[in-house]
């Protein structure tokens, strides 16, 4: 039985009973949703050793290839299975974590992560600073055997549910730009940490401002050097381009049906000019997932092609024009929202909430500048 079957059956079997409910919750946009439920079924999957895949054997992972983590991927999106809440933990900081930890640290911090005890976010953004990760100001200092951590980090997803932070902080006064910068780990049920939700555009509140006034985390809990925190935040950057953009895909393909079926519901697949959008839509959705194919092949080779850094840039402008196509093919019903409460449907929701997909994990402008320099060696502007 190769791995994609494996997973499928497993799928079958234990999205059931209890678990039935947490078919298609979660996701963005929708992270308020049954997080009790979806926190059990991260616990269920590390429990048979469906977490992780790509980690070493040592650590609790499977060492699959990309080919098997991709399929793993694509299975748990057909399958219509949660989102998962511990993403953050085991795509970001896990990694990053067995590249550029200390062997005593992987034996705090991974074991957790592949159960899904302990659930991640990450202190990376900043008021004044947004996609400028070098304008950091967020500041620690060692004292009596701990760093004290003062400053504030902004649109930290999931920072109101998550256990752990990792934080880019400055550690050496004066230090300007990407030098003197420290990558430390951070909890965050203690005095000195104070998570406030910020409420969207959907009414839902993923996104939180994180205050940071005297929090402590011990001087072991450093990754890297300290004064090496940009080279490591650069390597967990790197880890967030993975095999799961390709189930990511199944998830857009469905929003694509959902915004088809509501076209030819309200009569708009009939205007021409509509009927062009949703075409040009389908044609862009089939390239990005080509581009994710040939991503996949050069990563696997090891030898990163300009395809992984207009990845972001790519779906996620779609992903927007998705969300215009879907309030425009809905018409009159697309300005009015379901209520009382006020209660968004899936096509508004898609439109709202889209509009962020261009700004976070670093904006459209932020990646044009990175493809620009790094990719093409254009001068700067």
């Amino acid at each position: 039985m190769t791995l994609r079957e494996e997973i499928r059956s497993w799928l079958a079997e234990h999205l059931s009973g209890e678990f039935s409910a947490a078919r298609g919750l979660g996701g963005p946009g929708r992270e308020h949703e049954g997080h009790d439920i979806r926190l059990a079924w991260e616990r269920r999957l590390g429990e048979a050793g469906w977490t992780c895949l790509g980690w070493p054997k040592e650590y609790g992972g499977r060492e699959a290839t990309l080919e098997d983590q991709v399929a793993f991927h694509e299975e748990y999106a057909r399958a219509a299975a949660p989102a998962r809440v511990g993403h953050i933990g085991e795509g970001l900081i896990g990694p990053t974590v067995i590249d550029h930890g200390t062997e005593e640290q992987r034996r705090r911090f991974l074991p957790p992560i592949r159960r899904g005890e302990e659930l991640w976010c990450q202190g990376y953004s900043e008021p004044g600073a947004g996609s400028d990760l070098a304008g950091v100001q967020t500041r620690a200092r060692l004292q009596d055997g701990e760093w004290v951590i003062t400053g504030q980090k902004v649109w930290t997803s999931l920072a109101h549910v998550a256990d752990w932070c990792f934080v880019i902080a400055r550690t050496e006064p004066g230090s300007q730009r990407h030098r003197g910068l420290s990558y430390l780990l951070v909890p965050m049920d203690q005095p000195g940490v104070e998570v406030r939700p910020i409420v969207q555009m959907t009414g839902t509140s993923e996104f939180n401002e994180v205050f940071f006034d005297g929090a402590r985390t011990a001087a072991a809990n450093v990754l890297g050097a300290p004064g090496e925190g940009w080279r490591v935040a650069m390597a967990t950057l790197g880890y967030e381009r993975g095999a799961s953009t390709l189930g990511q895909q199944i998830g857009f393909q469905r929003e694509y049906a959902k915004v088809v079926e509501t076209a030819r519901r309200t009569g708009a697949a009939r205007d021409p000019v509509l009927r062009d959008r949703l075409v040009q839509s389908w044609l862009e959705l089939q390239i990005m997932r080509l581009n994710a194919l040939r991503t996949m092949t050069s990563l696997s080779a090891g030898e990163p092609g300009p395809e992984v850094s207009i990845g972001k840039l790519y779906w996620s402008e779609w992903h927007r024009r998705l969300g215009e196509l879907a309030q425009a093919v809905q018409g009159r019903e697309g300005l009015v929202a379901d209520g009382p409460p006020y209660e968004l449907n899936d096509l508004q929701r898609l439109y709202l909430f889209s509009r962020a997909d261009t700004i976070y994990a670093g904006s459209s402008e932020i990646q044009r500048n990175i493809i620009a320099e790094r990719t093409l060696g254009l001068p700067k502007g």
